[in-house]
């Protein structure tokens, strides 16, 4: 059977194929009796998916985390495309190809990860050069980084997403340093690297895109802080300043403490950091909105809620 992804549903289209179960949800109708609520997903997307019959037959044969095979039918609520289902079955993961089910990177990792490693050694600051090559001596750590997502829905939110992000804001803070003499590069370039570390362990990244329990209470930034901290710990003669320095770049690298930086940027690299953070951010955002909607007729995208605004779609060659 030949997987038909969500980026390629249409109206009135009925179809048997496979989704990853997101969300499950055993709701009340108006007028009493059961339905199913299903996010259901694959590397294109997600859509809302209904079974509002036979309910007691398919309540419990498959839980959030299942993939599933489903008979549907594509309909359109309130100007959005969702799923009628009629059918659902549990599959067994040797029944899938994973690769199907999560938005994966357009670059390879392994080439990626070496040229960040060649701005790493080209550091001049043999403390802030021998912390990031220590910490990226633990072959566990790297898979993890080269794996895991920047976020779980707003930027670089595919497999590969962090190692994504970070590469391109490494290679922006040397632009900036170029720019800007007065800048230290290398200890701007020490916090592009280590500023979402922390991500490898905020988010899981199994079969879905998801925050840890750790990621919840804790958070990236406390995380990374702690965990860049305990490390410098473990070297010899890491001068202080240049630790207080570097760890507040990755306590205020989201510039503003609305946005979860326990404090605001006081240094010119740490001003740097947030600023050239964001821009990719919100680029690589807006491009994704752009990249998702590219088919659509209309030169606008669908409303960003993070942005809070529309995005412009017309380009001028």
């Amino acid at each position: 059977m030949e997987k038909i992804f969500v980026s390629n549903l249409a109206q009135n289209q009925e179809l048997i194929s496979t989704f990853l179960v997101t969300r499950k949800e055993l709701k009340t109708k108006k007028n009493g009796g059961e339905y199913l609520h299903l996010k259901l997903s694959d590397k294109t997307g997600t859509i809302n998916g209904f079974l509002w019959d036979n309910v007691e037959e398919f309540k419990d044969a498959f839980s959030e985390g299942d993939y599933v095979k489903v008979k549907a039918q594509v309909r359109e609520y309130n100007g959005t495309l969702q799923l009628t289902l009629f059918k659902a079955r549990k599959l067994e993961d040797a029944e899938v190809d994973a690769a199907d089910y999560l938005p994966v990177s357009s670059h390879d990792p392994d080439t990626q990860f070496g040229i960040l490693l060649e701005y790493v050694h080209k550091m001049e600051n043999t403390d802030l050069r021998g912390l990031i090559e220590k910490l990226f001596s633990n072959p566990a750590l790297v898979e993890r980084f080269k794996r895991a997502p920047a976020a779980k829905k707003l930027h670089h939110a595919w497999l590969g997403g962090l190692l994504d992000h970070t590469l391109s804001l490494v290679q922006l803070c040397a632009l900036a340093s170029s720019h800007y003499p007065q800048l230290n590069a290398d200890l701007l370039t020490a916090g592009a690297v280590l500023h979402d570390i922390g991500k490898v362990e905020e988010y899981q990244y199994v079969r879905s895109l998801e925050i840890s329990d750790e990621g919840r209470l804790l958070g990236h930034i406390v995380m990374e802080a702690t965990f860049v901290n305990q490390m410098i710990n473990h070297l010899e003669d890491f001068p202080q300043e240049l630790r207080l320095q570097l760890l507040h770049l990755l306590i205020s690298h989201h510039g503003k403490m609305e946005f979860g930086s326990p404090k605001e940027p006081m240094t010119l690299e740490a001003l740097a950091l947030s600023y050239l953070d964001d821009l990719d951010s919100k680029l690589q955002m807006m491009q994704s909105a752009m990249d998702q909607e590219a088919t659509a007729q209309s030169p606008w995208t669908s409303f960003l809620p993070a942005m809070e605004r529309y995005v412009y779609r017309r380009r001028v060659e």
